[in-house]
């Protein structure tokens, strides 16, 4: 039987290449973060460079443009006309960008994120600059490409590409007001906290303990291990494809909480990649809708769910058998360690209240960085400022849990920062939603009963991959597009009561 959209077919089949191609790069990605010997980085670098160049070939097909055209004329149906839309949005970022400077940029990225990773612990802020200016350098090239063809501003254009849609009015408006209610919060949290007693831990954690409790803890929420891997890295990520996600995180000794809720965050990413929806596979609109949503995975998984008081209940015991009991791992006094709220200079291992504070001052400083209104040698004297400011914190001279805790920069993921206070909205919305259809939802959860959540995440997120624009998926999943008042309506109901 001849197909009635020979066109749109031929296009699917390119993206499906494309998919795979991506596939073998995402799991050599990983690779060079989890297994990749030091005097591979050379190497692995060139080859990276070399296959984005390859891709980047592919997706500025002079002839894409005519065979979109021609598919375009076919009769789609809902599903393949949003392929299609998404394809369009590929093809004209990719068309902004010439193939020397992804090749470029994937080089400068490799070596320094590589360098990174002996600099941070080193706090060498002089030694990091010497591969950042470059990495810099290529970035602002790529805004002003992407401006220029986009017509939004440089970091607008940066930021499209993880949130489209987003724009910076919108966001200098969302993280207004959060600089206006955040420090007062912060403030009467921690003066109401310092009345509730709470008992610390007693270590050592060792670490094949610890990376036990983490991949039990795992499946309790239904990770699929059949389709993923856990391991360690410098920095906690999910990456991969459906079929065989990949996630890392990173142990210390004297801390299992760190390591095990950021477990738990990646799994949330874990779990949004595994149920993608598999007849979409390979095709733009079977992608992760934006990175704000899956922020707000992993998310939902680490603060809505993770540190939720029935959750403790279950979690406890888990604790107690890997590390022996204590007075530490009682249900209670567990929920109370994974809900203290404390001034800290670790975004990853912060609060969910102090955690918009890290956002903020992170935006604050990449948007005029890309703009070109400073310079890599201004950042410390602004995020010196911005702590003090926002946390009441001195990092003078401290490189290592400064500017160099992240791993974004290095890699040249500028406009990332904001998905993560955009998602943590997200999830606060998701739940709302959620307790309005489930008046019950917070016993379900006491219950061990987490498949309601489970559930109505894949409904109304995951099955939804790219089917929709950002907005009109939110407004089809909870009745209204993102509202930030549900994320510090959360935050004042968990810890102000």
């Amino acid at each position: 039987m001849t197909t009635r959209t020979p066109a749109y077919d031929d296009l699917a089949l390119t993206w499906t290449r494309m998919h795979r191609f991506g596939h073998l790069m995402s799991i050599a990605g990983w690779d060079q973060a989890a297994n990749m010997p030091p005097k591979g980085v050379e190497a692995r670098a060139a080859a990276m460079a070399e296959m984005a160049a390859l891709l980047h070939r592919m997706r500025t097909d002079p002839a894409l443009p005519d065979r979109l055209e021609r598919a375009e004329q076919e009769d789609l149906d809902v599903v393949q006309r949003a392929n299609l839309r998404e394809m369009r949005r590929a093809w004209q970022l990719s068309n902004a960008l010439p193939e020397k400077l992804v090749q470029k940029q994937r080089l400068a990225s490799s070596r320094c994120e590589h360098a990174w990773r002996r600099q941070r612990p080193a706090n060498d802020w002089a030694g990091f600059l010497a591969n950042f200016r470059e990495v810099l350098a290529l970035a602002r090239e790529e805004a002003a490409l992407l401006s220029d063809r986009t017509g939004l501003s440089r970091y607008e254009a940066m930021m499209d590409r993880f949130e489209p849609g987003m724009t910076s009015a919108r966001l200098d408006g969302i993280f207004g007001e959060v600089r206006q209610w955040l420090p007062g919060l912060v403030e009467r949290v921690i003066e109401r906290q310092a009345a509730e007693p709470v008992i610390e831990p007693q270590g050592p954690f060792p670490v094949a303990r610890q990376r036990a409790l983490c991949e039990r803890t795992v499946r309790l929420l239904g990770f699929d291990f059949d389709a993923g891997r856990l391991d360690v890295s410098t920095h906690p990520f999910c990456g991969g494809v459906p079929e065989d996600v990949r996630m890392t995180t990173r142990f210390r000794e004297d801390d299992f909480l760190g390591a095990l809720t950021g477990t738990i965050h990646e799994t949330g990413h874990g779990r949004y990649e595994q149920n993608r929806p598999r007849e979409w596979l390979g095709q733009p609109v079977g992608e992760a809708r934006s990175m704000a949503l899956h922020e707000s995975q992993s998310l939902s998984f680490e603060m809505q769910l993770g540190s939720h008081p029935g959750f403790a209940r279950h979690l406890a015991p888990l604790v107690a058998e890997a590390f022996g009991a204590q007075p530490a791992f009682e249900p209670d006094n567990l929920h109370r360690l994974m809900t203290r709220v404390r001034r800290g200079l670790i975004r990853v291992e912060a609060d969910e209240v102090t955690y918009p504070a890290h956002i903020v001052l992170r935006y604050g400083i990449e948007r005029p960085l890309i703009e070109g209104d400073i310079e890599a040698e201004d950042i410390p004297a602004l995020w010196d400022e911005g702590m003090r400011e926002l946390l009441g914190l001195d990092t003078r001279g401290n490189y290592t849990d400064g500017p160099l805790q992240d791993v974004h920069w290095p890699e040249a993921l500028f406009g990332y920062f904001p998905c993560y206070s955009l998602g943590a909205m997200y999830a606060a919305q998701w739940f709302a939603a959620m307790r309005r259809e489930m008046p019950d939802l917070d016993d379900r959860i006491a219950r061990g009963e987490f498949g309601a959540v489970f559930d109505w995440l894949r409904d109304r997120v995951w099955s939804q991959a790219s089917l929709w624009p950002t907005d009109e998926l939110a407004v089809r999943a909870t009745g209204e597009p993102l509202n930030p008042a549900h994320f510090r309506a959360h935050l004042e109901r968990r810890y102000l009561g």
